[in-house]
């Protein structure tokens, strides 16, 4: 936590500022006792009015200070840990946006939506607590053993039998919370996990009738989670009333004490009053110490996790010294493989081929041959194990990430819509795209049809993930998006599979004449899709299989050729 809290530095005078407001307030407070003390030993027992009225003012302008400067500093306070806050999220969300998919996968992300929520909100929480009560809490704690030493020595010795006794009780009590509370952060992954999985696949659980199987897994995690939630919680229940206790047999100790002194003549009443207010003092904060340091563990949970976060580095990073490509499209696999971490073989291994401007170059193979994590490849999603990936003529990996993707147009295997409308999708492609540029990239995707036929058109409402549209339609949006681009590279991950066979074909005969200067890399289950390509790439369990056009694999090839059997009649292979 001490880590985070160095990121503190643009909020240094405003904590300053706390810091000397709160040392005037608590001066203030620990002043009040000694007048109340002096109205009762000078004023009513002398019987001195004027005395208690002046004495009686002055402890009503100092309450009314101390109240306006707690005002000042929960407002300062509160600035401080929001605004830590939202800097924190930010600079995970801006180091999330730089992970590539190993680390994506390597923390999950119902985790990562954890730590910059709530994890995030631990650590404002008891920054806020930091800045009011870890301050006043010492100043208080320290001033008041001074004021009650300077009452009676003697009746002050009390808290040398109750202070350790305290301590030992937060020691004990923090230090079994500490575990319970990482426990706790990671439980609440698995919720969130689970809830995740439960609302984005609704479709799927209703169609298979598991509603009542996801339930079951909802209320375990919920319990899981519950379980150690009530642990925690009864254990800082304790906290409370046991500090009470030894407040009020304090409280007890020294009345019974202070009798004893005023019958024999070495205190005063007001003396012992204020002694009592004093003890009160340093016994309030000590319960806000510990009430600090009971969240502390919680909050040093999240820390750790929120740190794991921002210490994770990238594995893709732009080069010290990136070249730049020329504009002519190339892109050269060069004996490229890939595995993911922890894996015993390489998805891919070897793959070498070339394409040129004007080329269509086609994948195919069986589920789990590879496809996708080749295409990942060429926008540097995946950096290659061996070998090397060349776009216009440079390695990828010798070029900024931010010119290598200007470079591509990418229609994922699901097509991913953001909540907004349909224009604002579109301009995900090209930030200054014309209206025009939209309807004709539109019209090559095969949108243009039922965009036109939306009451508000462009500006038509888009729902979460592009939830209130067909998948069809979903992925010539999509497609759109790319097109509008006008990128060197095309790929398209499977990005037809929800289209019927007629807006297939008439998609695929308007990209010809739109991608005339670029290279059209299509990734595609079906025959039909691949048929008219320059290049086709048989993969078969990450390796390639087999390179031609259409009819040269049909004749050379025998995986294409079963693939060819698996879909086509004998009359449409013939």
């Amino acid at each position: 936590m001490i880590k985070l809290f160095k990121r503190l530095k643009p909020y240094s005078w405003g904590i300053i500022i706390v810091l000397v407001l709160t040392f005037i307030q608590v001066l203030g407070q620990l002043y009040l006792p000694t007048l109340m003390s002096n109205i009762i030993d000078k004023g009513v027992v002398q019987g001195d009015k004027p005395y208690i009225w002046k004495t009686g003012g002055l402890m009503l302008l100092l309450s009314a200070g101390a109240v306006i400067l707690s005002v000042i500093i929960v407002y300062i306070a509160s600035r401080i840990s929001m605004g830590f806050g939202r800097d924190l999220r930010d600079k995970i969300f801006t180091q999330v946006e730089n992970f590539s998919l190993q680390e994506f996968n390597k923390v999950g992300t119902s985790s990562l939506i954890t730590r910059t929520t709530n994890d995030v909100v631990q650590i404002q929480n008891v920054l806020y607590m930091m800045l009011r009560m870890m301050v006043m809490a010492p100043i208080m704690l320290i001033g008041g053993i001074i004021m009650a030493v300077g009452r009676d020595a003697k009746l002050s010795l009390i808290f040398v039998v109750v202070l350790p006794i305290l301590l030992l009780l937060v020691v004990l009590l923090g230090g079994k919370a500490m575990p319970m509370f990482k426990n706790l952060q990671k439980k609440m992954d698995k919720l969130n996990r689970v809830i995740r999985e439960g609302l984005t696949g609704i479709r799927v659980i209703r169609a298979f009738n598991r509603n009542q199987d996801e339930l079951n897994k909802f209320e375990e995690a919920n319990n899981d989670y519950a379980v150690t939630a009530i642990g925690v919680n009864r254990l800082l229940s304790l906290m409370s009333p046991l500090m009470m206790l030894i407040m009020n047999l304090t409280s007890i100790a020294i009345v019974w004490i202070g009798a004893h002194f005023i019958s024999e003549g070495n205190m005063m009443v007001g003396d012992l009053m204020a002694f009592i207010q004093y003890a009160m003092q340093i016994m309030m904060s000590f319960m806000m110490l510990s009430a600090v340091f009971i969240f502390i563990p919680r909050a040093g949970a999240s820390a750790e996790r929120i740190n794991e976060v921002l210490d994770m580095s990238a594995e893709i990073l732009d080069p010290n010294a990136p070249k730049s490509a020329d504009s002519r499209a190339m892109l050269e696999f060069q004996n490229a493989s890939f595995r993911y971490e922890g894996a015993e073989k390489p998805v891919i291994a070897d793959i070498s081929f070339k394409a040129k401007a004007g080329e269509t170059i086609a994948i195919i193979g069986s589920t789990g041959a590879g496809k996708s994590t080749l295409i990942n490849m060429v926008p540097r999603f995946y950096d290659t194990e061996n070998g090397a990936v060349l776009v216009n003529g440079v390695n990828v990996r010798d070029m900024t990430q931010e010119e290598l993707r200007e470079k591509i147009g990418l229609v994922p295997q699901k097509a991913v819509l953001f909540t907004g409308d349909i224009e604002s999708n579109l301009l995900y492609g090209k930030e200054d795209a014309t209206e025009d540029e939209m309807w004709r990239a539109l019209e090559i995707a095969q949108a243009k049809d039922f965009v036109s036929k939306l009451r508000k058109g462009l500006h038509s409402r888009v729902e979460q993930g592009g939830n209130n549209f067909s998948g069809g339609q979903k992925q010539r949006l999509a497609i759109a998006r790319a097109l509008i681009r006008k990128p060197e590279i095309y790929i398209f991950d499977d990005s037809f599979s929800a289209l019927d066979f007629k807006t297939d074909a008439k998609l695929r005969s308007a990209l010809k004449s739109e991608v005339e200067n670029s290279i059209m890399i299509i990734v595609a289950q079906r025959i039909t899709s691949v048929v008219d390509a320059d290049q086709i790439i048989v993969l078969n369990e990450g390796k390639v299989a087999g390179i031609g056009t259409h009819s040269e694999l049909k004749e050379s090839n025998e995986i294409y050729r079963e693939i060819m059997r698996s879909q086509l009649s004998e009359e449409e292979i013939a």
